[in-house]
């Protein structure tokens, strides 16, 4: 992999993580369309990018974050608190698929773009839906809502499903204020993405897993375009949620996908 590679997947990444169109199915894209092997020779860059991608949300959501950190060192039941058990109780579903679907999850990821295709259309059919929902509004996210969108994260784990997308759409189809979902829904991505680092790298020192030989410049640099890239996505993602402009992506999902599994099919 070269600088100039690592650059566009780096910025592919910072994007996609927080615009609900698939980090992981046009990463995947990506590196077929440079000719690379979606594998273990690729670890290195992937856990790098994506801990950029968890930097990215840290900057922009500093003040959440600081606000719940102060709120929870009170040691009371307060507001703060119940998010930040609800972020936990988000957290369950792909806690247990990590766990005892980890190899099913990564056989799906070997397993070519058509699988890439259909899972973009299932995103795009989210999205689409979610904008014509028009459930009733609810203050807050309650713990099961937070479950059932945390169901919805352990789905996207699927190579084409987005995250942000499916986490957000269900939140909106359940009756949540579309202004609190892109925050609930990017702070509650951060423990998963560093424990899939951390299995990753502890992977590679018990020699169960390769980290690749990637040279540190294109690491770097793939670093600094997902971390960069990532934080105008993450802003711009909040502010377009704000407006429930998420149609605009179903739509390109729709198309993406539609012409992915075209190219699949004779």
């Amino acid at each position: 992999m070269d600088w100039i590679q690592a650059l566009i997947l780096g910025i592919i990444q910072g994007l996609t993580e927080y615009l609900p169109v698939s980090s992981s199915g046009h990463l995947a894209i990506g590196q077929a369309f440079f000719g690379m092997d979606n594998g273990e020779e690729n670890l290195m860059f992937t856990v790098a990018v994506h801990i950029a991608t968890v930097l990215s949300t840290l900057v922009v959501l500093w003040r959440e974050i600081e606000w719940l950190f102060k709120g929870v060192l009170k040691f009371e039941m307060n507001a703060e608190t119940k998010y930040l058990l609800n972020i936990v109780v988000s957290m369950i579903p792909v806690g247990i698929v990590g766990v005892f679907f980890k190899d099913q999850v990564e056989e799906a990821f070997g397993s070519g773009l058509l699988l890439v295709g259909f899972c973009l259309l299932i995103t795009a059919s989210l999205l689409i839906f979610s904008y014509y929902a028009r459930p009733r509004q609810k203050e807050d996210i309650s713990w099961k809502d937070a479950l059932i969108i945390g169901i919805a994260q352990a789905v996207a784990v699927l190579p084409g499903v987005s995250r942000s997308g499916s986490t957000i759409a269900t939140g909106i189809m359940l009756g949540n204020k579309k202004e609190k979902l892109a925050q609930f829904s990017f702070l509650m991505v951060i423990p998963p993405i560093l424990g899939e680092a951390l299995l990753d790298v502890l992977k590679a020192v018990k020699g169960e897993a390769v980290m690749g030989s990637i040279e540190l410049i294109p690491l770097l640099v793939g670093f600094l375009a997902a971390f960069i890239s990532g934080c105008l996505a993450c802003k711009l993602m909040i502010n377009l949620v704000k407006r429930g402009k998420l149609i605009y992506f179903g739509i390109y999902c729709a198309i993406l996908g539609s012409l992915v599994v075209l190219m699949y099919i004779d």
